[in-house]
């Protein structure tokens, strides 16, 4: 059995969704076809079920590309006052948080819903359960999913990278980038907890489920914000920001007092006989004051400590430095850095340069946004770019 339409979209996700909805609008026949029996199932699992569906202050900067100029014409084009005018439109409520993150508030189920919904008013085929076995084309393009084969003169490939396997994501978008022989930046999972070696393990079970705000920065980049310790290492916003650009092998920095300078605190309590650790115990989680300086210099009375202290007190708490052993894998991580390289895409129309009528949207393209809703709007952002040129 045969089926055509104008537009086949491969990926029932937030990009694929969206860009479904944006090209029925034009008057198109769309179908979009999933291996899953649910559409948006990210996109219901999203900022821990309440839904970071962007931000306020979405600027190019917020991604990672080989090419940084890649991801300004679909930002400028469909903007966060855009997504925001979409989910208020569909009567989902929503809050602003901190750094500028919008949550709705009655969960990620209604926007998933209204992505859903909209498609259906306009037309749009959802066609769910489908295992996508083989696709050939251009000209025009053939998808066969089981006894159906479907046919268009545009495909659209909005599958995603294999981040959150747990709710269906695969690697088909880089399987069929490799079949159009399209270059593709090594993909490795993005904003995902880091594991510490097995010499520092015990540090992390003993301070498991503690929080404290730090930086923690690698190769130029920095970010302040919670760090959670978890029995295999580290979590948080700060560290899932920074794991996107950490490489196996290499070290990292982390202050664990960004806002205090550890000589100011010593200086404001020189005339104290209060042993070190007894001090810093009052700003820091007492089991990790150990973890970071000696026996001897923790017992020593803050009236007593040298400018030598004063300085191995500096370089381990405010430039504590560690190699992580690894991420905590793709079953971990948010999202997919790499992907099939901006270079021969057009960042315009999102079509492959070399080859009429294929396009790629969202994160199976090499762009990975940082933490605070900007990877769900690149998916809206790259979907309507694209759609506008279908």
């Amino acid at each position: 059995m045969s089926k055509n339409y104008d537009v086949i979209i491969l990926g029932a996700g937030a990009s694929g969704l969206y860009c479904g909805m944006h090209a029925a609008a034009k008057g198109l026949s769309v179908a979009i076809l999933d291996h899953g029996q649910k559409p948006a199932r990210k996109v219901r699992v999203a900022g821990g079920g309440k839904c970071n569906f962007t931000n306020m202050n979405v600027e190019p900067t917020n991604y990672l590309c080989a090419n940084p100029h890649f991801v300004k014409s679909a930002l400028a084009r469909h903007n966060q006052w855009d997504v925001i005018s979409f989910v208020a439109e569909h009567g989902i409520s929503y809050e602003e948080r901190e750094h500028g993150q919008l949550f709705t508030l009655e969960g990620a189920g209604r926007l998933a819903g209204a992505l859903v919904d909209q498609c259906k008013k306009l037309g749009v085929d959802i066609l769910l359960d489908r295992n996508i076995e083989q696709v050939e084309g251009p000209g025009p393009f053939r998808v066969r999913t089981g006894d159906e084969i479907f046919e268009a003169e545009k495909l659209v490939i909005a599958l995603g990278g294999p981040s959150w396997p747990q709710v269906g994501a695969t690697d088909l978008g880089f399987r069929l980038a490799k079949q159009f022989n399209l270059p593709i930046v090594r993909p490795r999972p993005g904003l995902v907890p880091l594991v510490f070696p097995r010499s520092r393990r015990s540090m992390c079970e003993e301070l498991a489920g503690n929080a404290l705000p730090v930086t923690i920065s690698f190769d130029g980049n920095a970010f302040t914000d919670p760090l959670l310790f978890t029995h295999k290492g580290i979590s948080g916003p700060a560290v899932l920001q920074i794991s996107s650009y950490w490489r196996e092998g290499e070290s990292i920095l982390i202050d664990f007092l960004p806002t205090q300078p550890i000589a100011d605190l010593i200086e404001d309590n020189r005339s104290s006989n209060l042993q070190f650790k007894t001090l810093l115990g009052r700003i820091l989680p007492k089991r990790l004051v150990p973890h970071l300086l000696s026996g001897d210099l923790l017992e020593t009375p803050v009236s007593q400590l040298s400018k030598a202290n004063i300085e191995a007190a500096e370089n381990r708490i405010h430039r504590f430095r560690i190699t992580p052993a690894s991420t905590e894998g793709y079953g971990k991580a948010e999202v997919t850095v790499g992907g099939v390289n901006t270079d021969v895409v057009s960042s315009k129309t999102f079509e492959v340069k070399d080859i009429p009528g294929l396009h790629i949207v969202g994160e199976t393209l090499d762009v990975t946004g940082h933490l605070g809703g900007f990877n769900l709007q690149w998916a809206f952002a790259s979907g309507a770019a694209c759609a506008e040129e279908l």
